[in-house]
């Protein structure tokens, strides 16, 4: 039973929604407002059970000592001290939470998108290594879209941003249409699944 009434549930209320949205009606309609009724009403106890899950996996961590538990600390720490100090002085401006917000969050996001630029440039260098025909038409691809986009491109011939322009909306675009249609299958082939109970890992299990 801890299995079937979940399988039921997913299976009951995926089946409503999709024909709430391929057969709208105005019982369906009604059904889905006070869904999101309740959705609202259960989401603080999704936070909680959030916040129970996050403390029970650090502190595996932390008394098996895997590698990194100093990390499993910090985590614990940070959101004890940030969910203290919301809780006592708010979250107002001027606040002690807006000022770890916005000398300590911040500032840590901005050092991840930074961090990223290295990484997109070290995998752009392994990417365009002429290596091959393919790897060559992407380096030379590459090479005019990036001469487009600014200036000196446009000072080298007129033709470049053209260019750039046409690989950008024909070719591209195209790839980016049959990513997408193939994104679309799979979501749908995968609802589908979910929906006839034959994918059931969210379940916890493969059976």
């Amino acid at each position: 039973m801890k299995r079937q009434i979940p399988l039921l549930i997913v299976i009951i209320l995926g089946f409503i929604f999709a024909i709430h949205t391929f057969v709208p009606h105005k019982a369906s309609a009604d059904f889905y407002d006070w869904y999101q009724t309740w959705i609202k009403a259960l989401s603080p106890f999704m936070v909680l059970l959030g916040i129970m899950s996050l403390f029970m996996v650090n502190t595996a961590k932390i008394q098996r000592k895997i590698p990194g538990w100093q990390y499993s600390v910090i985590t614990l720490l940070s959101l004890i001290v940030t969910g203290a100090v919301g809780f006592i002085w708010g979250t107002q401006e001027g606040t002690p939470f807006m000022w770890l917000f916005k000398n300590v969050q911040m500032p840590m996001g901005a050092t991840m998108f930074s961090l990223l630029a290295f990484y997109i440039a070290s995998a752009a260098y392994k990417a365009f290594r002429a290596r091959s025909i393919e790897a060559t038409v992407l380096l030379v691809a590459a090479i005019i879209v990036m001469l487009g986009q600014v200036p000196i491109g446009m000072a080298i011939s007129k033709w470049i941003p053209e260019t750039s322009s046409w690989i950008l909306n024909v070719p591209n675009l195209a790839a980016k249409r049959g990513i997408g249609l193939g994104v679309g299958l799979g979501m749908t082939a995968t609802s589908l699944k979910i929906l006839l109970g034959i994918e059931r890992t969210y379940l916890g299990g493969g059976d």
